[in-house]
């Protein structure tokens, strides 16, 4: 099932009709995931409890392998990310930049390959 096509933070896409796009395949599950990862929890009112809230990070040292936990924790209940294999997540500190956190990732439905990349 596709999802209208968002950006995180931006606002709905036009197809080439003029109508809403619509996102599917890899674009959605990029959608999802980071939809996930940058939710924080409690503002998601049909499910308190989802979402990562890696923006309650932003400009907190040190918190590197918090915020890996947390991802790995996240893309463990996202349906669209295939367990096996399980994704690779690295979140480095950088003291004048804070923190990067990397994620590759498997499509569940096509099995291929994604990374992402977010500052936090």
């Amino acid at each position: 099932m596709a999802d209208l096509a968002l950006t995180y933070g931006g606002d709905l896409a036009f197809g080439a009709a003029g109508d809403l796009a619509m996102a599917s395949g890899i674009a959605l599950t990029e959608q999802r995931v980071l939809r996930r990862l940058l939710t924080n929890p409690g503002d998601y009112l049909w499910q308190l409890s989802y979402g990562g809230g890696l923006g309650a990070f932003v400009g907190v040292a040190g918190m590197a392998s918090r915020i890996a936990a947390n991802a790995r924790a996240q893309l463990q209940l996202e349906s669209r990310v295939a367990q096996s294999p399980a994704p690779v997540i690295q979140s480095v500190d950088n003291p004048t930049s804070g923190v990067l956190l990397s994620v590759i990732y498997a499509d569940a439905a096509s099995g291929q390959s994604q990374v992402l990349s977010l500052p936090v």
